[in-house]
């Protein structure tokens, strides 16, 4: 049914949000070097915004009576993003810009998929895209400051 499709989606949505929070935690405590600072707190902020996501997409999913998915075991297969934590910062950012330009096609996808049909799980994720086009920004602005 549309319901069953809409949850998948909010589901799938939600583990990529989770995985995004446990990657940029895990850049958050990797950042080394000289500029790793001003990085590192960028890394903090961006993983406590994905949280919110994250909480905002399972209370929806709460909402239409579904069932928020967050087993650990299926976390990977279901999310739109890898979770990759490379030594370097440079390697980090690059790592998070890549993943947030994936967020921002999937997302996309997912806002025309629902067009009219459920307005309120759309603007849900018009608000979560917005601020993922954010995060694309720091990490290129960050990618320009540090090479």
């Amino acid at each position: 049914s549309d319901l069953d499709r809409v949850l998948k989606v909010l589901n799938d949505s939600l583990a990529t949000e989770i995985v995004c929070v446990l990657r940029y935690r895990a850049h958050y405590y990797g950042a080394r070097g000289l500029n790793a600072m001003p990085v590192a707190a960028e890394f903090l902020q961006h993983a406590g915004e994905e949280q919110v996501h994250a909480d905002r997409l399972a209370e929806r999913i709460n909402q239409l009576g579904g069932t928020p998915e967050m087993n650990p075991d299926t976390l990977m297969s279901r999310s739109h993003t890898e979770y990759n934590t490379p030594e370097a910062l440079l390697d980090m950012i690059k790592e998070d810009l890549v993943a947030e330009r994936v967020v921002i096609q999937a997302y996309t996808e997912i806002i025309s998929w629902l067009d009219h049909g459920d307005p309120t799980t759309r603007r849900i994720f018009e608000d979560i895209l917005a601020e993922e086009e954010e995060h694309a920004d720091d990490m290129l602005t960050l990618l320009e400051h540090n090479t």
